[in-house]
């Protein structure tokens, strides 16, 4: 007499668990992708003062980065729509909101180059990197001379 013993059909489902893995994983990889994107509105927060001071859109058009100045907190007795008076070319004596002040950045890696930043209170331009740290809530925004040793660093905070 012959005993058969089924064989239990384990390999479809352990081929199904494991599609599903790799489905979560790539979903979790996606999402803290767009969690670390600098597209959407950041504060900038004064060097002197410790408070916020103005908030940046930065949005991205043909794999490039463009950073625009969309609100302005200022004290009561300063003016409100300030003009960029030490700015030079076209974007003299232009209004704060509405200018542009990051541009020509490209992704290389985990952070953001190649571009340049504008001091609006100076009017001077420095070249500028940028990266995206603890989960999409801070920007590391560096503005430099020649070497990225010579210069500042400002942490925007996400706008929420």
């Amino acid at each position: 007499m012959v005993i058969q013993i089924k064989r239990w059909k384990l390999f479809p489902v352990l081929n199904f668990l494991a599609y599903l893995l790799i489905a979560v994983a790539l979903q979790t990889t996606i999402v803290s992708a767009q969690e670390l994107s600098p597209v959407g509105r950041w504060k900038t927060i004064s060097d002197k003062t410790g408070k916020v001071t103005s908030i940046v859109t930065i949005s991205q058009a043909e794999n490039m980065l463009v950073g625009k100045v969309t609100e302005l907190f200022r004290k009561p007795e300063q003016d409100p729509n300030p003009l960029c008076t030490k700015c030079q070319d076209a974007q003299k004596d232009q209004p704060i909101i509405g200018l542009t002040i990051l541009s020509g950045l490209t992704k290389d890696g985990d952070e953001w180059s190649g571009g340049e930043i504008l001091d609006p209170d100076n009017g001077k331009s420095y070249n500028c990197f940028i990266k995206v740290e603890e989960h999409g809530q801070k920007l590391h925004v560096r503005g430099y001379i020649g070497f990225s040793l010579f210069g500042r660093t400002q942490i925007w905070l996400k706008e929420n």
